[in-house]
């Protein structure tokens, strides 16, 4: 098991890190035209920072079960005035994005991270790009498209399977020149993964989160934890998100990325206050 680096995106990770989820979308899976117009997106990326966020993911395109391509120009419309202004106020952000144009747009903008679904494989200009920047950036584990990909979810052993397609997403980064020290994994819990395979992979974290790199958990309000709990209602699920975050960052997750940034900024703070002593 190789130990993750010491910091990552110049933010130290000696504690776990938040990561806000800010959807410029009209039909995102759980908040979707909630931060449509500039200016409410800018009002809540204030608020998420206020609460104690680390990042904001901020994306343009919903990559929920079944959703369609949204083209790079309507992207960069969405997100970049709310970039530009979140990232002037000095805000860590991080664009959530399979497209080049937009990475590029965005990291004009101010945006220090690119977040992948695809692992920068959906745009064949995205590996030189994110090399050339030498910016940060998350590589998430799915099979096919957003589109597609419910139905790819066939797996051997899913955390080996994804253990071994993340370290090829990783490989063919390092090949075209991004610098290991950039590198994020995220196990991409809900792409091409179904209910049970969800849960076997969350309970891998440890032996994930030991690949040698920052490891991000998004999990937030994800229906597997709703058929877990009984809660049909998406928006209604963060007390399962914390619940389960908590069980990520136990078995050595870096940074969650959520919807609740409060609940999950104080449920932490307890977490790390409850077991700074481990001798009781």
């Amino acid at each position: 098991m190789l130990t993750a680096p010491a910091t990552w995106a110049g933010l130290s990770l000696a504690r776990p890190l938040v990561m806000g989820i800010l959807n410029v979308t009209p039909d995102s899976f759980s908040d979707g035209g909630r931060h449509a117009a500039p200016e409410t997106a800018i009002a809540a990326g204030r608020r998420m920072l206020a609460e104690g966020a680390d990042i904001l993911d901020i994306g343009g395109e919903s990559t929920r079960p079944g959703s369609a391509a949204v083209p790079p120009e309507d992207e960069i419309t969405r997100i970049q005035p709310v970039i530009r202004a979140l990232a002037a106020e000095g805000a860590v952000i991080s664009v959530d994005t399979r497209n080049a144009p937009t990475m590029a747009a965005a990291l004009d903008a101010g945006a220090r991270i690119i977040n992948d679904v695809s692992a920068l494989r959906h745009d064949s200009a995205a590996l030189p790009l994110v090399a050339a920047r030498n910016c940060p950036v998350i590589l998430m584990h799915m099979r096919g498209t957003p589109d597609t990909m419910n139905n790819l979810a066939t797996y051997d052993d899913v955390a080996a399977d994804v253990a071994a397609e993340l370290l090829a997403a990783r490989a063919a980064a390092l090949a075209a020149g991004v610098k290991p020290e950039n590198i994020c994994l995220d196990p991409g819990l809900g792409f091409a993964k179904r209910g049970a395979q969800n849960v076997e992979l969350l309970r891998a974290t440890r032996r994930l989160a030991g690949l040698g790199h920052p490891f991000l958990v998004a999990l937030s309000r994800k229906r597997f934890l709703g058929e877990i709990s009984g809660e049909a209602e998406a928006a209604k699920r963060d007390p399962e998100s914390l619940a389960a975050g908590l069980f990520a960052v136990a078995r050595g997750a870096h940074i969650l990325r959520v919807h609740d940034v409060a609940g999950t900024v104080r449920g932490l703070r307890v977490w790390q206050a409850l077991n700074a002593r481990d001798d009781d």
